[in-house]
This record gives structure tokens, sequence and C-alpha cells, in this order.
């Protein structure tokens, strides 16, 4: 039998399937309200089966201990409470009596699948990083995001090449777009990557001009530049369709597509081509 001794060290061994960060949180948080205790805080992470379990507690046991846990399989967390009350060490389910009480009021069962936080954060962050990549690689403004980007989207003026690169950035995928110019030679970037990874927007040249028309409205500024010239316009479009030629990149026709479709698609061709890859 243990008897509590002020003023002394208590290790609190915080063991996890995953990280172990939520639970070595709680732990400090508490730890801060005893001003005169020494609390030293070992973290246990990826306890993945009963022996690892069983070890920590056994360890656990040669010193004045606590076991605080957040262990999501239910075999793990009954072989926790086993083990610490054959060793006699005091334990402290963290995510338990939380997830008992979710499930009940949600009346959804957990899937009780480790490592979910984790992942939650990682695709947070890939999602934070592809919008900033996004910005950056925006409109051609620097052709090395050309060579780091998963997708590059090339195209004539107004054919979503932005709107679809940040919806892409919103799953994850980092995309930068590239504008065909006649007057501005591609940069040499474009051929040097695999043409899966580069997509051509081709538009309809009435649909193309009516957009332009809208575009100038919106802007204030008159309807009648080359910008809106039909003629301009079949020459930009035989010009991107003449640099998609020389690539071999996949095409899509963006005449009446959302920007939602149109990412759609993108998203097709790119899985298509991880697919490849592996």
């Amino acid at each position: 039998m243990r008897i509590s001794q002020p003023h002394s060290r208590i290790r609190v061994y915080v063991v996890s399937d995953a990280v172990g960060e939520t639970a070595e949180f709680v732990v400090r948080a508490a730890a801060s309200q005893f001003l005169h205790t020494d609390v030293e805080i070992v973290r246990v992470p990826y306890v993945n089966n009963r022996q690892h379990v069983t070890n920590v507690v056994a360890e656990a046991a040669r010193y004045r201990s606590i076991l605080a846990y957040t262990l999501v399989i239910d075999e793990l967390r009954q072989v926790m409470t086993g083990a610490a009350r054959e060793y006699g060490v005091p334990t402290v389910d963290i995510l338990g009596p939380l997830l008992s009480t979710l499930a009940q009021v949600a009346g959804e069962q957990p899937v009780m699948q480790a490592g979910l936080l984790r992942k939650l954060d990682e695709d947070y962050f890939r999602k934070v990083e592809a919008v900033e990549f996004a910005v950056r690689y925006d409109d051609g403004l620097d052709p090395r995001g050309i060579l780091a980007a998963e997708v590059v989207l090339i195209g004539v003026s107004r054919t979503s090449k932005t709107p679809v690169c940040m919806y892409l950035a919103h799953k994850g995928v980092k995309a930068a777009n590239v504008p065909l110019v006649p007057e501005v030679s591609p940069p040499e970037e474009l051929f040097s990557v695999p043409p899966r990874r580069v997509i051509g927007l081709t538009i309809n040249p009435n649909f193309l001009n009516e957009i332009r028309l809208e575009r100038l409205k919106t802007l204030g500024l008159p309807a009648d530049s080359n910008y809106t010239s039909l003629k301009r316009i079949l020459q930009e479009l035989d010009y991107a369709e003449a640099i998609m030629k020389r690539i071999g990149c996949p095409r899509i026709d963006v005449t009446n597509r959302a920007v939602e479709e149109t990412a759609r698609k993108v998203l097709e061709i790119y899985y298509r081509g991880e697919r490849h890859d592996r």
C-alpha cells in the first residue's frame, strides 16, 4: 500500500496510442495547480499492443506514479486497468468518459481508431500549405512553382485557372497556374515536368468573349478593347492549343463548367496520374 507524501515527486506516465500531446497537456494543466509537488511527466506514445501496456504499468509500479492514458482501443484500455489494478498503480482514463458521453448524446458509436486526431491535423496543415502555395505561384509569378507543383494549370486569361487552383488547395493539392499569352514565351519549366502533371484549360471562343465583356463591365472599363476582340481571342486560343500539343498534356474544356466541376475533372486526372506513378 502506498502512503502519500507531500512535497515529493510524482511521476505521471502519459500513455497514448498516438503522440500523447492531448493527455500531456491535460496533465500539465492539472500539475500546475500544485505548487509544492514536483510532477515529472513521462510520455509513452504509440502504445499499440497488450505487452507494451503491461510493460509500462510494470515500470510505473516501481515509482510513486500515476498512469494517465488516452487509448481508444477498448482492449488496450481493459489491459491497462487490469494491469494497473494488479500492480496497485492509480489510473486516469482521459479519453474514455468523454467518448462514452459523446456517444450517448450523439446516438453514434465512435470508430475507435487510433491516430485520427493526428491525421486530421496533418490534413489541415497540408491544406494550409497548399493554399499558401497556390497564392505564391498564381498566374506564373514564379516559374519555380511549376517544378514543385502537383498540378499545373495552363490556359488563356479567364479560363478559371486561379479559382480552380484554390479549390484544389482546399483538397490538399499543391497547384500552380501559368497564363498563356502569344507575346510571352512560356517558362521552360513547363516542358521539363511530366506532361500528366500539366492540364490545359480550353474554352469556346464566344463563351470566353462573353466572360471577358462581363469582366470589363465589372471593372468599369470600355468593352471595345483588344481583350474582348474575337479575333484576339481566337489568336490566343490557337497559341494555347499549340503549347498544349507541344507539352502533350491532358485538356479540359471549361465552357459552361462551374469551378467545382472543372476541379473535379482535374482531380480525376491527378489521382489517375498518382496511380500510374505507383
